[in-house]
């Protein structure tokens, strides 16, 4: 970790919670980590990806369910993304005939989500809080429920897929399920909540009857380009920096976290000032102690949070997902002992897959010098 960013994969938990563990085995991840299918000398995985705004799926301020997700436009938002990314296996260009055959033949897609730190602005909650796990837990479960109810619907209007036949699917056992697959297989060593809200009866009930038009329909990518095109948080990473620079073709531009300057301005704290010192300190609170308490902890950069809370809320995700999680570590002081214990608490949760292991070590981003 002082040279690159190391990452770790769990093959166990990948192969033992697959769904289509009866048809090959998943060698290894893509390298984002997110995708999690079978490979071998005939087929080459092929999955398809698409991310919902999860920061845009609130009630809006003034309706009595304010700062409250709306499973109705949810559910809407992800059974017409489910539909188009089932459309894009028909239509796309495959370069190998290899790759075309196994994306034709089990037709995975991976629905995500971004802007996972954005909806924690607008509940007002930490990231390093046990509140941020739970929300983490039921938001997941509802992007899940209504992406396998999608694709549920679609089998019944347009058929299931080729492999479905002996998959866990076909045997009545849903992502949740497969965890205690994993606990039996450990013999233990698997402490997770099993919690659950939703009416996953009447989905299993669901699925029985009209199969699954995809074998894989879960996976959180990195969304690094997109979440900047939409401007919420990537994924659902913790925010790197309240104020940064991006470059691209057309120049540099100053970043600036837009929840944090709405608070600074409705408390009287938004000046030059204020800027300098954002700049002076990367973008971080932390020093800055005209700032209350309460907005340091809520404006919480990525290495001021401990990586356990990180590795908590995934975990949490984790128990809906089919596939996996882009799930990045981030730790400002790293030992033998912290690497051992980040490590250990991800595999007794029963994550999947980890991403980049990165520490302050690594080349911090450049400081702006422009007015903000």
């Amino acid at each position: 970790f002082e040279t690159g960013h190391p990452w770790i994969t769990f093959k166990d938990p990948c192969n033992v919670r697959s769904p289509q563990q009866h048809v090959g085995v998943v060698h290894s991840s893509n390298l984002c980590t997110e995708i999690t299918l079978n490979t071998s000398d005939s087929e080459i995985a092929v999955c398809n990806l698409g991310s919902v705004n999860l920061a845009a799926h609130f009630y809006p301020q003034g309706h009595e369910k304010f700062g409250q997700l709306d499973h109705d436009k949810l559910k809407r938002t992800i059974t017409t993304a489910m539909r188009m990314l089932d459309n894009v296996i028909d239509i796309n260009y495959y370069a190998v005939k290899k790759a075309r055959d196994a994306n034709l033949k089990h037709r995975p897609v991976g629905m995500g989500i971004m802007g996972f730190q954005d909806a924690l602005h607008e509940l007002r909650v930490p990231y390093a809080s046990d509140a941020a796990v739970e929300f983490a837990d039921r938001s997941m479960e509802a992007v899940c429920y209504y992406a396998y109810l999608a694709s549920t619907e679609l089998a019944e209007e347009r058929g299931r897929y080729a492999s479905y036949r002996g998959s866990l699917w076909d045997k009545g056992l849903l992502p949740q399920d497969t965890v205690e697959l994993l606990r039996t297989s450990r013999g233990g060593y698997v402490e997770l909540d099993d919690s659950a809200t939703l009416d996953w009866d009447a989905l299993r009930a669901r699925i029985k009857q009209h199969g699954m038009r995809n074998s894989n329909c879960v996976a959180i990518a990195p969304t690094a380009t997109i979440s900047n095109i939409v401007g919420v948080s990537a994924s659902i990473e913790p925010t790197y920096q309240n104020i940064f620079v991006k470059s691209n073709l057309s120049g540099e531009f100053t970043i600036i976290n837009e929840h944090l300057v709405k608070d600074l301005k409705a408390l009287g704290l938004w000046d030059e000032v204020m800027i300098a010192d954002l700049k002076y300190f990367d973008g971080s609170l932390a020093k800055i102690d005209r700032i209350p308490a309460e907005l340091r902890s809520l404006y919480a950069t990525a290495f001021e949070v401990e990586p356990k809370w990180l590795i908590e809320a995934a975990a949490r995700r984790q128990k809906w997902i089919d596939q996996a999680q882009s799930l990045n570590i981030y730790m400002s002081g790293v030992s033998g002992r912290k690497l051992d214990e980040t490590y250990k608490l991800a595999w007794l949760r029963g994550l999947k897959t980890t991403y980049y292991l990165r520490t302050l070590g690594a080349p911090s981003a450049e400081k702006s010098t422009s007015r903000a």
